[in-house]
């Protein structure tokens, strides 16, 4: 009987153990989830400083602005510059732009992917300077979310 209530302690210890350590584990990975989020959307308005200043002064067209932009970022910003890169042989840029939005599988949340779409509205349809203030809106917008996220 002494065995048996041993036995039946040390299984209810082990179960206790294995949930505090499954506890861990998911609060590190949705922790995890949060810090890469935070990379991306800092990356994410870096990226659209570049495309700002290669709209300013260089007047390259936008699937070769987007181009060098996914070939110097390595991660999930980058691919989403290559999608819409490549949606623009069938689609107009704020389509691409969008498109390449709703496809990528980064950590950004509803409400970035939101911000972010807002840029395709002016995204190849007006002059440098509507695109420029178009960027300008969508990085305040990114600071804001940056400071929510951290």
């Amino acid at each position: 009987m002494k065995g048996n209530v041993l036995n039946m302690q040390v299984v209810k210890y082990f179960m206790l153990f294995l949930v505090l350590l499954s506890s861990s584990l998911i609060g590190k990975f949705i922790s995890r989830k949060y810090v890469y989020r935070l990379q991306e959307l800092e990356d994410m308005k870096n990226a659209l400083n570049i495309f700002k200043t290669k709209i300013r002064f260089t007047y390259e067209p936008i699937p070769q602005i987007f181009n060098e932009i996914s070939n110097s970022l390595n991660n999930n910003v980058g691919k989403i510059f290559e999608i819409a890169k490549n949606n623009m042989v069938n689609l107009s840029a704020s389509l691409a732009w969008e498109n390449a939005i709703d496809e990528s599988v980064g950590n950004l949340n509803y409400e970035d992917k939101k911000v972010l779409k807002g840029l395709s509205k002016l995204l190849g349809v007006t002059d440098v300077d509507g695109q420029i203030s178009q960027i300008d809106v969508t990085q305040d917008f990114l600071e804001k979310q940056i400071k929510e996220a951290r």
